[in-house]
């Protein structure tokens, strides 16, 4: 074991001598280049224009558009919304061949989850609860995006959602911030590997910092107040997870923080990110990020734009106001040439972290365009890890999975539509190659199954509301007779099948930026489509469609089967099918708390106790914390997902219940498939701190194990618990943990748990 050691050391110090050696070669680089920059090349690499007006072919020489004309100029440090490897490399080669010092332009484009190959989206995926699974997807993310071209995305996006109002919950991994920093730092592994110079790697963008997903109302770009406590112990984790990841850059959020806006903000940018994190990367801004602050109420563009430079911001998307006030605000002394200087090497230094000064091209092989994008292989692998991100909600009486055999009715307006599939920032998605649940069905069915279509309903009943639900390519194709008629030939389609798939819900853009919902429920239209299918008595499975928690009471109360799939991505159709028909065994578990009405938002599970608690088993008590009309509960609890199996737990073991300093912890449960189909379960570890110096949530997630069980198997699950998991910010922002009574809680969901109790001294 010693030489185990001392051998594990050795490498270590090599790899650190190694990396110290690259570090000197990369500051002596960029040392050199920036002497030789004017002013105006150096605010050039802080300037990130999109594609716009240049044109993409011929020979670069010919281009004589205004971006083009930058380029040459110096004045563009990169550009995204281009795609391509033809068109990236014929603008690379302007910066190469005409510009006065041929530093290399970086390309980016919001790869979010998957590139033409699409995943779920983010708050689907993170649903599966498996990191490999996370992981994988963000490297065949990378591998297809660099392949065509680009090498920076902005993504991951790891904004605590708890408002299921916010069009852009569906971006994000929920409402918890250890889940949510176990994804951040998967997605950056997957993104950027361990050799971003690899050409099979692109640069990972954390966003958006910080605090984006807590906007008042639930509405996009709307203000953020908080106390910091709050933002230390419940918002902030994953942003710090992906930093400490290595994550390259970060985006700086729309939102303002302690009345300042983000990307104005130096307390957060410099303080906290570079300071207390040791985050070394870039900043840029969301587009037209710095431009707004000026609505926001805090100066003039040359005003917020010195204010950007000051705070620590680096790059500026699209606004070109560091491009064009930065020279006048160093004159007048607003901002300084060492200001400049800085951000200008943290561009210049993740160019060359991407190798893009050794080779311009390196991510411009056609060879790799033409085999590595929306391979068979990555098509399988995103059908799998759809099928385990899907959440089954409900299934009385065995409704599924659906037998291969006899006639199914597939109705509803989301159930022959393929371009809905990929969901919310599909950018770079081929909608016409996914597959949608219709034929997914046909397809897996097999020839002894009759499959019966028909339309329903219309998305919703007001025209207008459809055609901005529809936007960017997904327009579902209204059908303009009357209701009435779509739903009677529904109807008839039900009373001719042994089974009816409902395939209702939102469509993709219902939810992602600029798609808040003051209703969170199934549009009336599609429910009124519901109702009548119910009457029909025939047995029937909801598949439902969302980018966002939705209110799903009457639903939960009167139909039989309801699977949640999200929007499972670009094979999201098969991968539907094959959980409807059994050949995968659902096993997503909630990343957020589904509410019985909007009225209840924003509601999660680690909530805190008011002086007023109300009674366990209570529904209402006069003078306690609670509502008149309905209860507090959810309709269903964060960690919640079925199986076509069932898992029994046992009591918890605890190695010791008396612990002291620096002890561990083993808490153990044996986990029984009580079942006749192989199943996997997500075992889920939470801790109630019960008394603290400030007060503390109910619940805390605090590990997950995910595990396969064959039918009739036992498994023990152990979770070791240290001091390190129970430690939280206090009402000094001091990061420790209290001695004192813990509350250790497993089960399978934040609601149904074992518990047992321990002490705790230092």
């Amino acid at each position: 074991m010693k030489r185990y050691i001392l051998v594990i050391a050795a490498f270590l110090v090599s790899q650190f001598a190694i990396a110290q050696t690259q570090d000197a070669k990369m500051k002596a680089f960029v040392d050199a280049l920036i002497k030789k920059m004017s002013l105006e090349e150096k605010l050039g690499q802080l300037n990130l224009p999109g594609a716009g007006d240049i044109v993409t072919g011929g020979t670069p020489g010919t281009d004589n558009s205004q971006l083009a004309q930058k380029i040459k100029d110096g004045k563009v440090g990169g550009l995204f919304n281009i795609k391509g490897v033809s068109k990236i490399k014929y603008v690379q080669q302007i910066a190469m061949q005409q510009s006065r010092l041929k530093i290399p332009l970086i390309f980016g484009m919001d790869v979010i989850h998957g590139y033409e190959t699409v995943f779920p989206i983010p708050l689907g995926l993170s649903c599966s609860w498996d990191m490999s699974l996370v992981e994988r997807s963000a490297r065949i993310a990378a591998t297809e995006a660099s392949a065509d071209g680009i090498c920076w995305t902005f993504s991951p996006m790891v904004d605590i959602g708890r408002d299921a109002r916010w069009g852009r919950i569906a971006e994000g991994s929920g409402e918890d911030p250890y889940l949510g920093s176990q994804i951040a730092k998967a997605m950056v592994r997957g993104y950027q590997g361990n050799d971003l110079s690899k050409n099979n790697t692109i640069m990972a963008c954390v966003k958006h910092y910080a605090l984006y997903g807590a906007a008042e109302a639930g509405r996009d770009y709307n203000t953020v107040d908080m106390s910091h406590q709050r933002m230390y112990n419940d918002y902030l984790p994953p942003y710090k997870a992906a930093s400490d990841a290595g994550a390259g850059s970060f985006m700086a959020s729309f939102n303002e923080v302690d009345g300042v806006p983000a990307t104005a903000n130096k307390w957060l940018l410099t303080d906290v990110l570079r300071k207390q994190w040791g985050f070394k990367g870039f900043v840029v801004t969301d587009y037209t990020g710095i431009n707004e602050m000026v609505d926001h109420g805090i100066g003039d563009l040359k005003t917020v734009s010195a204010r950007a430079l000051m705070a620590g911001i680096d790059m500026d998307m699209v606004g070109e106001s560091i491009l064009n006030y930065s020279a006048k605000s160093l004159k007048e002394g607003k901002v300084t040439m060492a200001q400049i200087d800085a951000a200008c090497r943290r561009i210049l230094e993740a160019k060359y972290k991407l190798g893009l000064f050794d080779d311009p091209y390196r991510y411009c092989d056609e060879n790799r365009a033409k085999t590595e994008i929306f391979s068979d292989a990555h098509r399988r692998e995103a059908r799998s890890i759809a099928a385990q991100s899907f959440v089954l909600l409900k299934n009385q009486n065995n409704v599924l999975p659906l037998k291969k055999g006899g006639t199914i009715a597939v109705v509803g307006p989301l159930a022959d539509n393929r371009e809905n599939m990929p969901g919310t920032w599909s950018v770079a998605a081929n909608f016409q190659k996914a597959t949608s649940v219709l034929a997914g069905i046909k397809d897996v069915a097999g020839n002894n199954v009759k499959i019966i279509y028909a339309k329903g309903s219309n998305l919703d009943a007001d025209e207008q509301f459809e055609e901005r639900a529809g936007m960017f390519g997904k327009a579902l194709g209204r059908d303009k007779r009357p209701a009435a008629d779509i739903i009677a030939e529904a109807v008839n389609a039900a009373n001719q099948s042994d089974v009816v798939v409902a395939v209702l819900g939102e469509s993709a853009e219902m939810s992602g930026e600029s798609s808040s919902r003051s209703n969170i429920e199934i549009p009336s239209a599609q429910k009124d489509l519901l109702k009548a299918l119910l009457q029909t008595g025939k047995p029937l499975v909801l598949v439902l469609f969302t980018g966002r928690p939705l209110a799903l009471k009457w639903e939960n109360d009167n139909v039989p089967a309801i699977l949640n799939v999200w929007f499972g991505g670009s094979e999201a159709g098969f991968a539907v099918a094959d959980v409807l028909f059994g050949d995968v065994n659902p096993s997503g578990k909630l990343t957020t708390t589904f509410p019985q009405n909007v009225g209840q938002v924003p509601i999660y599970y680690a909530h805190k106790n008011t002086g007023r608690p109300l009674e366990e088993g209570r529904w209402f008590s006069k003078f306690r914390s609670n509502y008149l009309d309905v209860s507090n509960d959810p309709v269903y609890p964060f960690g919640y997902g079925l199986s076509y199996t069932g898992f029994s737990y046992s009591d918890i073991k605890l190695s010791s219940t008396s612990l002291k300093g620096n002890q561990t912890l083993t808490a153990s449960v044996t986990v029984t498939n009580s079942g006749n189909r192989d199943g996997k379960e997500v075992v889920q570890l939470y801790i109630r701190d019960v008394v603290g110096s400030v007060t503390r949530p109910v619940k805390e997630l605090k590990g997950f194990q995910k595990i396969d069980l064959k039918a009739g198997e036992t498994k023990t699950v152990s979770f070791k618990i240290t001091p390190e998991d129970l430690k939280f910010y206090n009402y000094d922002l001091k990061y420790d943990w209290e001695p004192g009574d813990f509350v250790i809680m497993i089960g399978g969901n934040s609601r149904d748990v074992k518990s047992a109790k321990v002490s705790w001294v230092k």
